[in-house]
């Protein structure tokens, strides 16, 4: 058990793609404020918003493996290939279903305005726009190259 945490703590890229989340997460919530000039502690832990933290940790976590063991390695394709899923799933279905609910909630509103309806609100920030999506990507890389040590 000890020789596994040891690993685990030694994990280069685990960590640098930890890191990247967390940045995009701060980024997130700093970013709301500014905009919004009041404080939401829920975007500083949820799903959608600018950066995508998602695309912040798999493009990190491709860039240190690739940066690491190579290019051409077999663990650097698998990152790469999931870093796209998450990335295309982030910018498309999630986004999709992010309208969705927008659209949903506000159908409730409006039809149950008055009356005993009590429909639970369907979450709105789900995914990401293709922009918020490349952002958050560039920042992964960029702390990728910042941190990783070969």
């Amino acid at each position: 058990m000890e020789s596994f945490l040891q690993e685990v703590a030694n994990n280069q890229a685990l960590w640098i793609a930890l890191l990247a989340w967390f940045v995009a997460q701060l980024l997130k919530g700093a970013f709301y404020f500014i905009k919004e000039r009041k404080i939401d502690f829920r975007r500083f832990v949820g799903a959608g918003g600018m950066p995508s933290s998602h695309s912040a940790l798999v493009a990190s976590l491709a860039t240190a493996i690739g940066l690491q063991e190579g290019w051409d390695s077999v663990n650097a394709a698998m990152a790469i290939i999931f870093a796209f899923i998450v990335m295309y799933d982030a910018a498309g279905v999630r986004f999709a279903a992010s309208r969705q609910a927008i659209t949903l909630n506000k159908i409730v509103d409006e039809l149950f305005e008055e009356g005993e309806f009590h429909q639970e609100r369907l979450k709105e920030f789900l995914g990401h726009t293709r922009f918020e999506v490349v952002i958050g990507a560039i920042l992964g890389i960029v702390i990728a190259i910042f941190f990783t040590k070969v």
